[in-house]
């Protein structure tokens, strides 16, 4: 037994305005991508003569390729959140045009894509810190221990 969902106008006007911010926020991050990847990019070039002993650097010279390969990971892993906006804002926009159900779906399964990949995210951040924390803690308990 399925039943049709109806939006009122104040809904279809919250979420018309809605998807107008989400696709400029998504324009921003696409903007944002691609200043990584140019920073990415800088780093490799600028950074690919020095030698791996470089002076300044010390000990840490050998990470000299490690920075450009962090912005373009980050470059990669920003992209996917803003692409599921980007899809979430351009097809709640059509939806709304042509009053299509289908398409109102399909935006709002882009947005739990973009909602459950930045939980997942949270979730792989909170426990790096907490694994930080607990290596610190091991750490510090290590050095006073001698």
């Amino acid at each position: 037994m399925e039943q049709n969902l109806e939006l009122n106008q104040l809904a279809k006007e919250a979420l018309r305005e809605g998807s107008k911010w989400t696709f400029f926020l998504s324009i921003v991050g696409f903007i944002g991508v691609g200043l990584m990847l140019l920073a990415a990019i800088f780093i490799t070039i600028s950074l690919s003569d020095l030698p791996d002993e470089a002076v300044g650097l010390g000990p840490l010279g050998f990470m000299k390729n490690f920075f450009s390969l962090f912005y373009f990971l980050m470059a990669g892993l920003y992209f996917i959140p803003m692409y599921y906006l980007y899809k979430y804002s351009s097809n709640m926009k059509t939806a709304l045009q042509f009053n299509d159900g289908n398409l109102v779906a399909e935006a709002f399964v882009n947005l739990k894509s973009h909602h459950k990949f930045l939980g997942i995210s949270v979730i792989v951040i909170l426990s790096l810190y907490l694994l930080v924390l607990i290596g610190s803690i091991f750490a510090i308990a290590a050095s006073t221990a001698f």
